[in-house]
């Protein structure tokens, strides 16, 4: 069975919302499985935990903006 072009390219556009319904399951899995969660909210690295608390990790250092194509010497 073969998928026409307009299936596809509408199943392409809906990349995006499937993309972030697989990273909200995978925060909660985390936290439901006794684990706890990075995440980067407001400039500030956090640690959630499973019973809700958050610590504070570091400040992050500002995105730095990029052109297609340039390369970043670390």
């Amino acid at each position: 069975m073969s998928l026409s072009e307009k299936s596809i390219r509408y199943l392409e556009e809906h990349i995006p919302d499937l993309a972030e319904a697989a990273i909200i399951k995978a925060y909660w899995q985390a936290l439901a499985s006794g684990s706890s969660v990075l995440e980067c909210r407001n400039g500030l690295l956090v640690e959630v935990h499973p019973d809700g608390t958050e610590k504070i990790i570091r400040k992050m250092k500002p995105p730095v903006k990029v052109a297609i194509g340039q390369r970043l010497e670390l």
